[in-house]
């Protein structure tokens, strides 16, 4: 039983292109591509400076066409995406939100649709670019914490943009055991195996509570004015943005602009894999904005998503097994994520509701006021995390389990 219980754990793995260690973040990050495509590597990896000095939108113009036929595998294409999208970023902001670049260049453009599409990813700079492949070792024999881990490209903000995105890495690395035991779970529950249910369930609290434990580093490596008046226009997108109200042309792909959501944490498939596994829903503008944000996500993390979703529901499992071990199991999975959130709601309060309304000096002619209510992501951060948090607190199972599913209902 136990040999079988590995063997589908490793096809999962596979099928959903996750590690049990690493969960959905991409091992072992390529930094280097065909020496045809150097000419993107020395844009994003001198990005900061050029952004600083002016002088990237300039050598973009320069940039000859390139295809992306002599990219060969996922990791090169992974790389190629998170370089075109730094550019990109870059490009767009270098001005700040007084002049953002309304047209992105047909030699920036085209190469990124067509390596986005192989990748079946929005050509946009995402979560999973940005926090999931962006990382490398500094003593490749050392551990990944957060004093050996650096940056594969950054954006100005020093210090502050490599713990904010390094911290996010973290976080992900902490949900790797959780999205192990949720399919543990999964698999459990198909043959009414209810000790390892259980376990399954612990596993996956255990794991809500290391990454809230993790987030808290971001207080010690990112500084508020940092973070707000320099790096947070960078991952900015063009979607519900009033900086840029009808999205953005892509030269050679579309004669017509093209609207496309900044990175943020709701690109996460960690918190939207606990949301089907916990059978948590959310509504309206929330729930739309949700299953969006699934467009942003690797295809192969997506499928792991939406094969929970259609799984029998577990807390209707539980319920019906009048189980108080494990409507506890399952209330501590559900409060674990309720804290997550709450955590996740006062630091965003910290980084960006407090800056904005102190109305802090912009040093590289940042997001000022333009985002003051406006999540990366094009969301009404405030509402869109109240609602998160309120709907998981829904999901909790209030009565004792010998109650009839009738009476709950």
């Amino acid at each position: 039983m136990e040999t079988n219980s590995r063997e589908a754990l490793q096809e999962d793995y596979d099928a959903f292109d996750i590690s049990d260690e690493l969960g959905f973040i991409l091992e072992e990050p390529l930094n280097h591509l065909p020496d045809h495509y150097q000419v993107w590597l020395d844009l994003a990896n001198n990005l900061t400076h050029l952004i600083k000095s002016r002088k990237l939108r300039d050598l973009v113009h320069k940039m000859p066409v390139l295809s992306p036929n002599l990219l060969s595998n996922h990791r090169e294409l992974r790389l190629a995406h998170l370089a075109l999208g730094f550019i990109s970023m870059g490009y767009v902001w270098q001005e700040g939100q007084q002049s953002p670049a309304q047209i992105l260049p047909k030699a920036l453009a085209l190469p990124y649709w067509l390596v986005s599409d192989r990748l079946g990813l929005p050509a946009i700079l995402t979560y999973a670019d940005s926090v999931l492949c962006n990382w490398k070792l500094r003593d490749p024999t050392g551990d990944m914490e957060i004093g050996n881990l650096d940056l594969i490209f950054s954006f100005p903000g020093g210090e502050s943009c490599r713990g904010f995105f390094i911290v996010s890495l973290l976080v992900e690395m902490a949900a790797s055991s959780g999205i192990t035991g949720a399919l543990e779970v999964m698999h459990a529950m198909k043959i009414s195996d209810l000790s390892s249910l259980q376990r399954g369930l612990v596993k996956v609290t255990q794991s809500l509570k290391k990454m809230k434990e993790t987030f808290k580093l971001m207080h010690n490596h990112v500084d508020p004015t940092a973070f707000h008046g320099t790096l947070r226009i960078f991952v900015s997108g063009w979607r519900d943005n009033p900086m840029l109200p009808r999205g953005l042309l892509y030269e050679g792909v579309s004669n017509e602009p093209i609207l496309l959501s900044g990175g943020s944490a709701a690109q996460s498939s960690a918190l939207q894999c606990y949301d089907a596994l916990l059978c948590i829903h959310h509504e309206d503008e929330t729930g739309a904005f949700l299953t969006r944000m699934r467009e942003y996500m690797p295809p192969a993390h997506r499928r792991l998503i939406e094969t929970l979703s259609v799984c029998p529901s577990l807390r209707d499992f539980i319920l019906s097994h009048r189980s108080s071990d494990l409507c506890q199991a399952f209330n501590s999975c559900i409060s674990a994520l309720v804290d997550l959130r709450n955590y996740h709601l006062k630091t965003v309060a910290k980084y960006v509701i407090l800056p904005g309304s102190q109305a802090m000096g912009c040093p590289l002619r940042g997001v000022g006021t333009a985002l003051r209510t406006t999540g990366t992501g094009g969301s009404s951060f405030m509402v869109f995390l109240k609602s998160t948090r309120n709907a998981t607190q829904k999901a909790l199972i209030q009565e004792r389990p010998s109650a009839s599913r009738e009476t709950e209902i």
